[in-house]
């Protein structure tokens, strides 16, 4: 029998399981962005998913569960595309590949959809300084790629020496600029940014002020 397949009756394969999981999580996710992190309940999401509350439980014990593990899937994913734009272009130089992960970086963060997840979870962050320090902790998980691309460009001189992770921060300063004027840019206006004009600008300042040599 098809080890991908499910008995009947029988326990879901890894590949199902992980698929449920995903899908609970992802459904989660839709209700934090729809309702805020505190203005959502486990009964509001398994009510999104129509599943009932006993299945949600069974996997999260409780909110914080819940978000820990919506987090941990979001962070997994943001680290894959920051690394996958790295690598992208075969034997180009180490600020080509910051290049990418940067703007790979404001692509996905500039998404309005992404924007109301993290506001939310900053919020409440801003009253809580346990999920404070989980938010500083994620986000440092989820910059680990563009530190290294930040790294590797010191490493060759073409960036100036210092901390990775403080020239990383100044760049991600940057960035939430982009994000900023796209997600809270007016859609009917006749002559809008682009995110490409954006974000050139700001690599431009960020190479002018950090470039090596």
């Amino acid at each position: 029998m098809d080890a991908g397949r499910r008995k009947p009756g029988g326990r879901p394969t890894r590949e199902q399981a992980e698929a449920i999981d995903a899908r609970i999580l992802d459904g989660a996710r839709a209700v934090f962005c729809r309702k805020g992190v505190a203005g959502s309940g486990m009964e509001e999401v398994a009510a999104e998913l129509g599943i009932s509350k006993h299945t949600l439980y069974r996997r999260y014990s409780n909110k914080a569960a819940l978000l820990e593990a919506v987090v941990g899937l979001d962070v997994g994913r943001f680290r894959q595309a920051l690394s996958d734009a790295a690598a992208g272009e075969d034997g180009t130089g180490t600020l080509d590949a910051l290049r990418r992960a940067a703007f790979r970086y404001v692509e996905i963060g500039s998404s309005r959809g992404y924007a109301a997840f993290y506001l939310s979870v900053s919020a409440e962050a801003a009253i809580s300084p346990d999920l404070r320090e989980r938010l500083a902790s994620w986000s440092r998980d989820a910059l680990e790629p563009l530190v290294g691309c930040v790294a590797a460009a010191q490493s060759v001189g073409d960036l100036r020496t210092g901390d990775p992770i403080t020239v990383c921060a100044i760049l991600v300063d940057l960035l939430e600029g982009v994000n900023n004027r796209i997600r809270l840019g007016d859609d009917t206006a006749a002559v809008a940014p682009s995110l490409t004009r954006l974000f050139e600008e700001r690599w431009a300042v960020f190479i002018a002020a950090l470039g090596g040599g």
